[in-house]
């Protein structure tokens, strides 16, 4: 559930809420009764960084990607060492 953070356009009393998404917004402040309780605008808890992932990850240098193999050449589906040139060949498309 996601925490909000309301203050009175009255008084001035902030106060932070714990509500559903479906919950009705407060109206009246709990300081002063006015009907002037409204959302404020907050920065959310967490920064997304990079391909992804969150800043506040275990970052380390284990979880770096080894580096990719060089593509080796496909030995034809007949099991030849060579093209035998007949046409269809796998090896002699390569």
């Amino acid at each position: 559930m996601p925490i909000y953070a309301y203050m009175c356009g009255a008084c001035g009393h902030a106060k932070d809420v714990l509500q559903k998404l479906s919950d009705a917004p407060l109206t009246a402040c709990p300081a002063c009764g006015a009907a002037a309780f409204a959302k404020q605008l907050t920065a959310p808890g967490f920064q997304l960084k990079g391909t992804g992932w969150y800043a506040t990850d275990f970052k380390g240098a284990a979880s770096s990607a080894a580096p990719a193999k060089p593509a080796e050449a496909a030995a034809p589906a007949c099991g030849a060492a060579s093209a035998c040139g007949a046409a269809g060949c796998a090896a002699a498309e390569v």
